[in-house]
């Protein structure tokens, strides 16, 4: 099979960056979501990023406009029964993950790969939700996108072969590194990331030190390219909340127990970087 028409689902910061990288590459790609002024505000992030690029002269004012015209955007998720792969890259939230696996599944051809970006939830859970589990995988790109390498594959119990080889291919297309992940709670890299940034919160939270203090301590200390407070407002607080739920419903162990100064602050709608108000103010 030959992936030529991408599929993106969720037109932020994930979404969007992933469509970008798709329509590098040279695919024509679809971004979806649920309202126009989300896809609108997802396609103005990509022209300003391939803006930066060719200020920095990465690329040429042509070659910017012919990436801009291979994507599409949509709100009707019957656009994407034209797609030979999409990808999910909507909120971090079960249900809302498996109405979209269940609608795809019943407009897409049977021969569509299903994948999704989800950073924790369990790839087999998601596939079950379809009649077509052979063709669900994991397909994990890390923030930003466009910038970073690693793509984490991660095929759920009834993942073929094919789709596996396949998705890890498209991974190298789009010039990315892929990395083979088994299928529990937060896989690789958000089972070691998470834990980390949870009890860097813990420490805030005891008055172990300040935040700027926690994060310098990480960044000159560890090496680290920015503080996992820092890191967490990049991330968003909702999707790290939702992804130590996720870890500790599927391990249930205290060491996975969100910090209760985390859910204090997503329930106060302080998000981080996409509130303009985290741990830190933006």
């Amino acid at each position: 099979m030959e992936i030529k028409t991408f599929g993106v689902i969720g037109a932020g910061q994930m979404g969007n960056g992933i469509a970008q990288v798709a329509a590098t590459a040279g695919y024509q790609v679809i971004m979806n979501d649920i309202k126009t002024d989300f896809v609108e505000k997802g396609f103005n992030a990509i022209e300003k990023n391939l803006s930066r690029s060719v200020e920095k002269e990465k690329i040429s004012r042509e070659e910017k406009n012919v990436i801009l015209e291979r994507i599409k955007t949509s709100i009707n998720l019957k656009d994407l029964a034209e797609a030979d792969l999409i990808v999910e890259a909507a909120t971090e939230n079960e249900p809302v993950k498996f109405e979209i696996f269940r609608t795809l599944d019943s407009l897409c051809p049977p021969e569509s790969i299903l994948a999704t970006n989800t950073s924790s939830i369990p790839i087999g859970r998601i596939g079950a939700k379809t009649k077509r589990p052979d063709k669900v995988i994991g397909m994990h790109f890390m923030n930003p996108v466009p910038v970073m390498k690693l793509v984490e594959v991660i095929r759920g119990l009834e993942t073929s072969d094919e789709t596996f080889k396949l998705t890890w291919d498209l991974a190298v297309k789009l010039g990315k590194t892929p990395a083979q992940a088994e299928d529990y709670p937060g896989f690789i890299a958000n089972r070691i990331l998470l834990p980390m940034i949870n009890e860097a919160i813990y420490c805030l939270y005891h008055g172990v030190g300040k935040k700027e203090d926690i994060d310098t301590v990480m960044k000159l200390g560890m090496n680290h390219p920015m503080g996992p407070l820092a890191l967490a407002d990049l991330i968003g607080l909702d999707t790290c909340l939702a992804i130590m739920e996720t870890l500790y419903d599927g391990f249930k162990d205290s060491k996975y127990r969100p910090c209760p100064l985390l859910r204090k602050y997503v329930e106060a709608g302080r998000l981080g970087r996409k509130t303009g108000k985290g741990f830190y103010d933006y």
